[in-house]
C-alpha cells in the first residue's frame, strides 16, 4: 500500500523539477510512512511513499524489470500474486523479491495492457515503459484505490491524491461549477470530474495510456446482471458460502498484523465469522459506538466478538470529536458530504494502534441488496394494486394536512414515499440518492451561479448507470448503479481516505471482482425477497451469526448528526454557514442557507445531512480557495 505521484512530459527531457517532485511525494507520506523512493529519466519522474505490508524487506519502489526499462509505482494489493508469479516464472521471468509489485511489472512485460485482466485485487498504479516512451496508468475494477491526473499539452501529472498535484505550479485550484452542482446533488463529486476544474479522476475499471501520439482512456472490465435463475436456490447458497470463504481467505495475505472492522451489521459480522473459522490467533476486531442508543451498534458487534472470542476493542464517540473535522476533511481534498467519515476516521486511528491491515464489510449492500432505497422500491411496487386515480392524489393530500413542527419531517417522509409509489421507478431511485434535488439547488444558488450551470443536469450522471444494464428487472439495475456510482464515489472514497489518513490498509473481500461477478448472476429474488433485504446472505450465514443480529433492522454506519448540530455543534454550524466569508462567495443565497439552519435548529425539519454537506463545502473553500497557494497545497 502506498501513495504515488509523477509527471510525464514528452516536450522536455526533465519532466519536473526535483524539488517539486519531492514536495508532491511528501504530501502523500500518510499513505505510506515506512519508506519512500523516486525515479527520474528522460521525460518521466515517479515517486512514492510505501506502507510495508507484503515483503517489507525487499519490496521497495519504484520497482523495475531486470534491465530497468520498465518502472512501476504501485498502490494496493494483488491477492493472486503468488499464482501469477509461478506462471510468469515458468515462462522465463526472473524475480528478485517476494512482493506483489514485482509481479505486476513482469505481468506487463508478458501481457502488455492485458495484464490488468489477470490482476485480482485493489490497485492504482503508474507504469513507465522507457523503450516505448509510454505510460500506463490504471485503477482497479471497483474503484477501491484512487487515481487522479492533470493534462496540459504533452504534459501529464498523476497522483493517488489531489493534494500532490496542487504542488505543480501549473495546476491552479479553480472551482468547477458543474462539479459543485454534482456535489450538492449527491454529497460527492463522481468520476471523472473533481471539484477542481483541471483535475480528473480515472474512473474505476479504466486505464490511461499516454504516448507521443496522445492520451487514450479505456474501460477494461464490467459485469452483467442476470434476471433469471440458472440453478436451484440451495445451489446458489452453497456456492455463496464457498466463494465468501475463498475471498476472505485470499484477502488475509499479509506480512504485518491484521484485524477487522466490526460494525455490528450483517456484512462485517460475516467477514469476521469467516476470518475466525480459518483458525489461527483470535481475530483483532474494532468497533465504534455512540452514547445515543438509536445510533449505537456496539451490543451487536459485541455479540459476534463473544461468539468467536475475538480480541475485541471498542471506542465510544462523543460530539467533541467534531474538533477534528477540518483535519479529517483535508484528506479528501474535495468537499465530502458523508458524515460517517467521522466514525470511520476515528475507528481507523483506533485500529492503527494495534494493526496495519483491516478487513471490512464494505460492498455488501451493493452485492447482496441491502440499501433502504432497494427495499423502498419493493414496498412501493406492492402498492400498485391501489387504483391509479386514488394513488395519484395521495402525495398532494399528505402535504395539505397541517402538522406540528416536530412532525413535519415525518410528514415529508410520508409524502416522498407516496410520491415514489406514483412516479416512475427511476425517479424514485434518483430521489433516494439525491441530497439537494434540482429545484432545491436552483433555490439555493445565487442568480449568477444559477445562470452559469443552467442546462447542466447532474441527475444524468446517475441515470447513465441505471440505464446501462440490458436487464428488465429494476432491482438489478439499482444494484448495478449502486456498485458503479454510490459505492466507489462515496463508500470506498470514504474508507480509503479515512484509513490512509492513519496509514492503515483497508481490504474489502465482498468487492473482490470474482465475487461481484458471481453475485451479479444471482437472480434478484434471492437478493431482495418481498421486504427482506440480503435474503440469500441471511439464509446462508444463519448458522454462523447470533440470531439477534439476523433479526435486527439495518442501521447504517452513521452518527447522531441531527441532535449534534442542534446541540454541541450549533455554534460551529452558524459560524461556518452564516458568516461573511460564506456570504460573499457568490455561490449560495445567504437567506436560503439561513432558512435551512433555522428550520433545523428549531426542530421543524431535519436538514442534518444537507447542512453537513454545506458545512463540508465551506470548510473546503476556506482550505483551498481562501489561503495562499503554497499553504493550500501542503498536506
Amino acid at each position: 500500500m502506498c501513495g504515488f505521484c509523477g509527471v510525464v512530459d514528452f516536450g522536455r527531457v526533465e519532466a519536473v523539477d526535483g524539488l517539486v517532485l519531492a514536495a508532491m511525494n511528501r504530501s502523500l507520506r500518510h499513505r505510506g510512512p515506512d519508506e519512500h523512493g523516486s525515479y527520474t529519466g528522460p521525460h518521466v519522474a515517479l515517486a512514492m511513499h510505501r506502507l510495508q505490508v507484503i515483503d517489507p524487506a525487499s519490496g521497495r519502489q519504484p520497482m523495475s524489470n531486470e534491465d530497468g526499462t520498465v518502472r512501476l509505482v504501485f498502490n494496493g494489493e494483488i491477492y493472486n500474486f503468488r499464482e501469477l508469479r509461478e506462471t510468469l516464472r515458468s515462462g522465463g521471468h526472473v524475480f528478485r523479491t517476494n512482493s506483489d509489485t514485482e509481479v505486476v511489472v513482469h505481468a506487463y512485460e508478458e501481457f502488455g495492457d492485458g495484464c490488468l485482466d489477470r490482476l485480482r485485487g485493489m490497485f492504482g498504479f503508474a507504469m513507465w515503459d522507457a523503450k516505448r516512451e509510454r505510460l500506463l496508468l490504471a485503477r482497479d475494477r471497483l474503484g477501491i484505490k484512487p487515481v487522479h491526473y492533470w493534462m496540459q499539452g504533452g504534459r501529464l501529472a498523476f497522483a493517488s491524491e489531489i493534494k500532490a498535484l496542487l504542488h505543480l505550479p501549473d495546476v491552479a485550484p479553480r472551482l468547477d461549477e458543474q462539479a459543485l452542482d454534482l456535489y450538492l446533488a449527491f454529497g460527492y463529486v463522481p468520476a471523472p470530474r473533481t471539484i477542481f476544474r483541471d483535475v480528473v479522476k480515472l474512473p474505476p475499471a479504466h486505464y490511461l495510456v499516454a504516448e507521443r501520439g496522445g492520451v487514450a482512456v479505456r474501460r477494461y472490465w464490467d459485469f452483467a446482471p442476470a434476471d433469471g435463475p440458472a440453478k436451484p436456490a440451495r445451489a446458489y447458497g452453497d456456492e455463496l458460502l464457498s466463494r465468501l470463504r475463498e475471498s476472505v481467505c485470499a484477502h488475509l495475505v499479509s506480512d504485518v498484523p491484521l484485524g477487522a472492522f466490526l460494525s455490528g451489521g450483517l456484512d462485517s459480522s460475516t467477514v469476521v465469522a469467516l476470518m475466525s473459522e480459518l483458525g489461527g490467533p483470535p481475530v483483532k476486531t474494532f468497533s465504534i459506538g455512540f452514547r445515543e442508543g438509536a445510533f449505537n451498534e456496539l451490543p451487536y458487534a459485541r455479540a459476534v466478538a463473544e461468539r468467536y472470542r475475538t480480541e475485541h476493542h471498542e471506542l465510544v464517540v462523543e460530539a467533541g470529536a467534531i474538533a477534528q473535522l477540518p483535519t479529517l476533511l483535508d484528506h479528501f481534498d474535495e468537499p465530502f458530504g458523508d458524515s460517517s467519515a467521522i466514525p470511520t476516521y476515528l475507528v481507523s486511528k483506533f485500529a492503527r494502534e494495534r494493526v496495519t491491515v483491516v478487513l471490512t464489510g464494505d460492498g455488501g449492500d451493493e452485492v447482496f441488496g441491502g440499501y433502504e432505497w432497494q427495499r423502498r422500491y419493493q414496498l412501493t411496487r406492492s402498492m400498485r394494486f391501489v387504483p391509479a386515480g386514488i394513488l395519484k392524489r395521495l402525495p398532494r393530500a399528505s402535504g395539505m394536512v397541517s402538522a406540528p413542527g416536530w412532525l413535519r419531517a415525518h410528514q415529508a417522509r410520508l409524502r416522498n414515499f407516496l410520491l415514489d409509489a406514483v412516479t416512475p421507478a427511476e425517479d424514485g431511485y434518483v430521489r433516494r440518492l439525491t441530497l439537494f434535488d434540482a429545484a432545491s439547488r436552483a433555490a439555493l444558488y445565487t442568480p449568477e451561479l444559477r445562470a452559469r450551470v443552467n442546462g447542466w443536469n447532474s441527475g444524468e450522471a446517475l441515470l447513465e448507470w441505471l440505464r446501462r444494464p440490458q436487464t428488465a428487472d429494476f432491482r438489478n439495475r439499482m444494484l448495478y448503479a449502486d456498485t458503479h456510482f454510490y459505492c466507489p464515489e462515496d463508500c470506498l472514497t470514504k474508507v480509503d481516505r479515512m484509513t490512509m489518513a492513519w496509514s492503515l490498509e483497508a481490504r474489502v473481500p465482498l468487492l473482490d471482482h470474482t465475487f461481484v461477478e458471481f453475485m451479479a448472476g444471482v437472480p434478484p429474488d434471492l437478493k431482495l425477497r418481498r421486504l427482506t433485504s440480503k435474503y440469500l446472505l441471511r439464509r446462508t450465514v444463519r448458522p454462523l451469526l447470533p440470531r439477534v443480529l439476523l433479526r435486527k433492522r439495518k442501521q447504517g454506519f452513521s452518527i447522531p448528526l441531527g441532535p449534534w448540530l442542534r446541540g454541541p455543534l450549533r455554534e460551529v454550524l452558524r459560524d461556518a454557514l452564516c458568516d461573511g466569508r460564506a456570504r460573499t462567495r457568490g455561490w449560495l443565497e445567504p437567506a436560503t442557507v439561513e432558512a435551512f439552519v433555522s428550520q433545523h435548529l428549531r426542530g421543524e425539519r431535519d436538514h442534518g445531512h444537507r447542512l453537513w454537506a454545506l458545512l463540508a463545502l465551506e470548510l473546503w473553500a476556506r482550505r483551498y480557495l481562501d489561503v495562499p497557494r503554497v499553504s493550500a497545497a501542503v498536506s
